[in-house]
């Protein structure tokens, strides 16, 4: 976004620099126009200041005229720019300084209403900078390129008069002393430009390790891969120049511009390969995982047709990094980390895009050596990294130069329950990796305010939401993470969090770590609440406290949505209920986990509640849910069956909860099925009795055989394979040592339409009641159907 988008909104009146010769209705007719050149950088006199100045004047004016072709008052236009033409032309620097201080005013009035300057502005600032700094070294390669014809056609001058002219001898001087001078210059003004562009792709590498986070990413290598042509572009001529001029500049000075040219020839080589598309940072054994390294130079340097040249990857130790980084590039291979199948792709140039790229599309990480580590850390903070390696020759002797790339941190994991800790490694490494580190060396601590940017970035990046955590949020976060509820929301921002803190140490009267329970809560959000958190409609990451002071004044049946605090991976519904006595207070419902949500949906469920019926602060559930209501399903005509649905009930505190249940079994479950081990389900409860009951004018269900109680459907819940009358209520008991269930309990009432849950096959004991009844249902029954 422009600079002049936030400008526009501000009164003129703020700003200063304009003046007769550029008023203000001229900076608006040119807009973001102005912004898209470097104004800012014309600080000197000299004679490519000067034709700078001049070459922007002369674009302004084509712009000028491009405008008042296509505005509605052509002719103030016109006079504007005649004014624009006299005032100028013959001064063009002076033009350029009053456009500096112009949007130098504008720049400080935007920064002081909205105390920073948008993220786009520095990015456009840099890239003026670069095309300011790579015009002024082409500028200096066309005057030394001149000097050179003016050298040699004295010297061919001298040759035919066949005698020393000393005019000839003192201008030759001039000219060989401007030239050396020209040379220094230039070499140094590449060397500065060369720096300037490594530091761009430091930063694209950053911006490329932060987007494993989720940050926003522009992955395009276009526009850095048109900066290293360019400088290598510059770089070759200025060789060429070194070699024919190699006489004049004398041995010192010319041993020096050829250590320099020869400097950034190679840096800039060896820093054009890089990994464009990066592997997973969490790697599972035995499973195929893709990569693709660019090599930024490769369309410009290789010949045509192109010289076959092959990359390969291996696997390598944080060790073997460290001495990648320390300069020994062969050393970093001399022991077997592990072995990589489908290791080696061709280096090849896009007949489209132009982009010299190896893609590897099946790579496989066959197996892994670990390497020795602390007592305290376990095999998910091991951190390890691919190696891409080229061997490739360059120019008419075919010199020899290695290409190599390292991948960011991976950890390798051989099993799924690594997944989760081996996701915290790479989250803290992500976001608190610093340049030019020691691989993969990381702190220990971070200021919270930095950890809470990383929670909310990872957050909105999984959920896929423009809606990011609030302040109440990461005042609950640091409540739980500090283990401390007496400390106020700045006191939090003064302090630190460990890593140990963060995924290490198990949170006080629980069962996981910090990191465990918020990511739990992301996938939860991510497959089942992204649209009711988008909307606002949870409130999310807040305590029972504060939840109990939000809600102690408000009416009965008032609720809000909060995130478990006890459970991975759950959200519960806290709402106000009208004692005897008259008096208010909150309860919690017990916690709706994937298994829940993935049977019934949590509008359904809160529509099901008739103990709730306004959202906090006051919206009416109908219209705030309104949007996510299911539709019931029509009734089939198939008479064979009646009609069936889902329904949630809340139940009472004094229903008994079974002894067996603990801490850690008593999450609330649809209907787990009895035949699934419940070890693979760590933190459910163990399935639920299914009371078989008649309703209306429909008989008792016969007795059922177990072994159909063991099937299981997608939608992880068991349902026997029989047709079935009436309704089916199974209840959930409450564990009282789960806090967020204080008192009431889940009572599932199912009621599947047709035979979308059933088998459909035949039950010899209802058709033989269908025959006794003829087949048909009388007129009770239907109305009956209906009601229900």
């Amino acid at each position: 976004m422009a600079l002049w988008s936030f400008v526009c909104d501000i009164s003129p009146e703020l700003f200063n620099g304009y003046s007769e010769e550029f008023p203000h209705n001229l900076r608006c007719f040119l807009g973001d126009w102005l912004e898209k050149y470097p104004w800012e950088f014309i600080t000197g006199s000299d004679t490519f200041n000067t034709y700078m100045a001049d070459s922007l004047l002369s674009a302004m004016m084509e712009k000028l005229q491009e405008l008042a072709n296509k505005n509605c008052q052509p002719s103030l236009i016109l006079q504007l720019t005649a004014n624009l033409e006299n005032a100028y032309r013959r001064d063009p620097l002076q033009l350029a300084r009053t456009v500096k201080q112009i949007l130098e005013a504008e720049r400080v009035v935007v920064q002081n209403k909205f105390q920073c300057l948008p993220l786009s502005f520095h990015r456009q600032q840099e890239e003026l900078k670069f095309g300011f700094d790579l015009k002024r070294l082409q500028y200096k390669l066309q005057e030394i390129q001149a000097l050179c014809g003016n050298l040699e056609n004295g010297s061919r001058a001298s040759l035919q008069i066949n005698t020393v002219d000393p005019q000839f001898s003192t201008q030759g001087e001039q000219q060989v002393n401007a030239l050396r001078a020209l040379f220094s210059e230039a070499a140094k003004d590449l060397e500065t430009t060369k720096t300037r562009l490594l530091k761009r792709l430091d930063i694209w590498k950053r911006q490329q390790q932060l987007a494993g986070n989720g940050t926003p990413f522009d992955e395009d290598l276009a526009p850095l891969q048109k900066r290293f042509e360019s400088l290598m572009d510059v770089c070759f001529k200025l060789r060429q120049q070194l070699v024919a001029l190699s006489a004049q500049l004398g041995p010192d000075l010319l041993s020096c511009l050829q250590e320099c040219l020869e400097n950034v020839f190679n840096t800039l080589i060896k820093s054009a390969f890089l990994v464009d598309k990066q592997p997973p940072q969490v790697l599972k054994t035995q499973t195929k995982f893709q990569a693709t390294v660019c090599f930024l130079l490769g369309s410009q340097l290789f010949k045509v047709p192109q010289t076959a040249f092959s990359v390969c990857a291996n696997i390598v130790t944080e060790k073997q990094a460290r001495e990648l980084a320390a300069g020994c590039p062969d050393a970093s291979l001399s022991e077997s980390t592990g072995e990589i199948v489908n290791n080696l792709a061709p280096l090849e140039i896009s007949a489209t895009s132009g982009a010299c790229c190896a893609v590897f599309k099946n790579m496989l990480l066959k197996k892994i050596k670990r390497s020795d580590r602390k007592s305290t850390e376990s095999v998910t903070e091991e951190k390890c990294a691919i190696l891409f390696s080229a061997r490739i020759s360059l120019g008419s002797n075919n010199t020899t130069f290695l290409l190599q790339a390292l991948t960011l941190p991976i950890v390798v994991i051989v099993h799924g329950n690594q997944d989760n800790n081996a996701k915290a490694t790479i989250l803290w490494d992500n976001a608190f990796a610093t340049k030019d580190r020691i691989p993969f060396v990381v702190t220990e601590r971070v200021p919270w305010g930095s950890m809470c940017e990383t929670l909310n970035q990872k957050f909105m990046a999984e959920v896929q939401t423009s809606k990011g955590l609030l302040q109440e949020h990461y005042f609950f976060l640091a409540q739980k993470i500090f283990n401390n509820n007496n400390a106020s929301y700045k006191d939090f921002q003064n302090r630190c969090v460990s890593w140990s803190q963060f995924n290490k140490e198990i949170l006080p009267n629980r069962g996981f770590t910090f990191w465990q329970w918020f990511e739990g809560i992301l996938d939860l959000t991510k497959k089942y609440l992204k649209d009711y958190w988008s909307d606002r409609l949870i409130m999310g990451f807040v305590s029972k406290d504060y939840v109990s002071s939000r809600l102690g004044n408000a009416p009965a049946g008032t609720f809000l949505l909060r995130f478990s605090d006890s459970l991975i991976g759950g959200i519960s519904i806290a709402y106000v209920i009208r004692l005897p006595n008259g008096s208010c207070q909150v309860e919690n419902i017990q916690p709706f986990t994937a298994a829940n949500l993935s049977v019934r949906s949590l509008a359904d469920c809160v529509r099901d509640l008739e103990e709730i019926q306004i959202l906090y602060p006051n919206r009416p559930k109908k219209e705030a849910f309104r949007n996510y209501f299911n539709e019931e399903l029509p009734r089939k005509t198939n008479k064979e069956y009646i009609p069936t649905q889902i329904r949630i009930t809340v139940g009472t505190s004094s229903d008994p909860a079974p002894q067996e249940q603990n801490l850690h079994n008593s999450v609330s479950n649809l209907n787990m099925s009895p035949g699934i081990p419940t070890d693979l389900y760590p933190g459910l409860p163990p399935p639920p009795e299914i009371n078989w009951m008649s309703q209306g004018n429909t008989l008792p269900l016969d007795s059922v055989d177990s072994h159909l109680l063991l099937q299981e459907s997608e939608m992880d819940i068991c349902l026997p394979d029989l047709n079935c009358h009436g309704v089916m209520d199974y209840h959930m008991a409450l564990d009282p040592l789960i806090k967020d269930s204080a008192r009431p309990i889940f009572s599932f009432s199912s009621h599947y339409f047709g035979t979308s849950c059933f088998s459909g096959k035949s039950d010899p004991v209802m058709d033989k009641r269908k025959k006794s009844k003829g087949g048909e249902k009388d007129a009770t029954d239907s109305k009956e159907e209906e009601e229900t």
